[in-house]
């Protein structure tokens, strides 16, 4: 297949890490993959200083800096727009196969002719956000794109609010050649980690809190974080916190490992790659019931606390950082065994198959505008 993927600014964000797993897999399997992401937008200056601020320059002038992308080392054909506008149907190639990625490209890829190919909308999230216009991020899972949707909550989300039933379930996988670790014992000081990110369905501050609520019981426990953004105002990290910014993919593995427990404190997310991520390095999860999380950890190899309860979650945190060790290994081998019953192989070939059932609907005409 001819297959296009169009997508807004590249980043390093788990949406974008999704989408460069799969171009490149597929890519592999002999199809012809092209990406196609917007130019990056000149940052106002508020926003400017608001990046400068928390040490980030490269986020505060754009150029200046390299702008490192999930798409930079792929093998496939990837270009980008040299500015920061809507994308055009001479932007992208003629395909058996074009993807939106995100609600913005879905409006783009409506609108293209049928040389672009059958229309499909690759759903990782719920994109109604507050800081988007929300009636037109809504209005593009009503269109007659086929969706596919990465968790279990996002196919309900597609039938029940948008009334659309032909959405494909392709959850997302973990790669074991890269998210992995030796077994090992409970550390010897005791140790979580969290996922370090603004936006504030992401739950790094229940995360915080808990851990603050736990450190007051569990003596010497400490707190390792990663993100994109470091120094972010509305969350300090608590003294001691061992943070990494922007680790190299290659390195994200020894922070997992290094955890007793990871925090996933989400109050709304698409999937949840850190889920995967950590139990594939032996570390259990402490999760609040969003995205995949229900489904993985029911699955063996954590514990799942009620929304937004901080004591709930700081309790969980106590009780798997002072379990006897061998206990403590029973759980950690469990999170590992379900990380092994999800790999990237199994959901590329769904992917494919997913692109497959887009092209026979818009053969059928079922992908046009009524």
């Amino acid at each position: 297949m001819k297959i296009t993927f169009v997508g807004p600014t590249a980043n390093l964000s788990g949406g974008n890490r999704v989408v460069a797993i799969y171009a490149q897999r597929l890519s592999q399997r002999g199809h012809d993959v092209t990406i196609v992401t917007q130019g990056r937008e000149s940052p106002s200056l508020r926003t400017r200083v608001r990046h400068l601020l928390r040490g980030d320059v490269a986020q505060a002038w754009p150029g200046l800096m390299p702008n490192p992308t999930h798409f930079d080392d792929i093998d496939c054909d990837y270009r980008v727009l040299d500015e920061y506008r809507p994308m055009r149907e001479d932007d992208v190639p003629d395909a058996d196969v074009v993807i939106a990625t995100w609600w913005e490209t879905a409006e783009w890829v409506e609108r293209f002719s049928a040389r672009k190919g059958a229309k499909a909308y690759f759903v990782q999230h719920h994109e109604v956000f507050d800081y988007v216009p929300t009636e037109r991020a809504a209005a593009t899972y009503r269109m007659p794109l086929h969706k596919i949707v990465v968790a279990q909550w996002l196919k309900d989300v597609m039938r029940d609010t948008y009334g659309d039933d032909t959405s494909t379930l392709v959850p997302n996988g973990v790669d074991l050649s890269q998210f992995w670790a030796p077994p090992r014992g409970r550390s010897e000081q005791p140790t979580v980690g969290v996922m370090y990110a603004a936006p504030p369905w992401k739950g790094t501050d229940l995360s915080l809190r808990a851990f603050s609520m736990a450190a007051t019981r569990v003596p010497g426990l400490r707190l390792v974080a990663f993100g994109a953004e470091t120094n972010i105002p509305s969350l300090p990290l608590p003294p001691g916190c061992d943070f990494t910014l922007r680790p190299a993919q290659s390195s994200i593995r020894d922070i997992y490992a290094r955890c007793d427990a990871w925090l996933f404190g989400s109050r709304s997310e698409g999937f949840g790659l850190p889920l995967l991520e950590s139990m594939a390095c032996r570390t259990p999860v402490i999760g609040t019931p969003a995205g995949a999380a229900p489904e993985l950890i029911a699955q063996g190899g954590g514990v799942l606390v009620p929304q937004d309860d901080a004591e709930a979650m700081a309790s969980a945190i106590e009780r798997i950082c002072t379990l006897p060790d061998t206990e403590w290994r029973a759980l950690s081998a469990a999170a590992f065994g379900t990380a092994q019953h999800h790999d990237w192989d199994h959901s590329t070939t769904l992917f494919e198959q997913a692109l497959k059932v887009a092209i026979e609907r818009s053969e059928r005409g079922e992908l046009r505008r009524g």
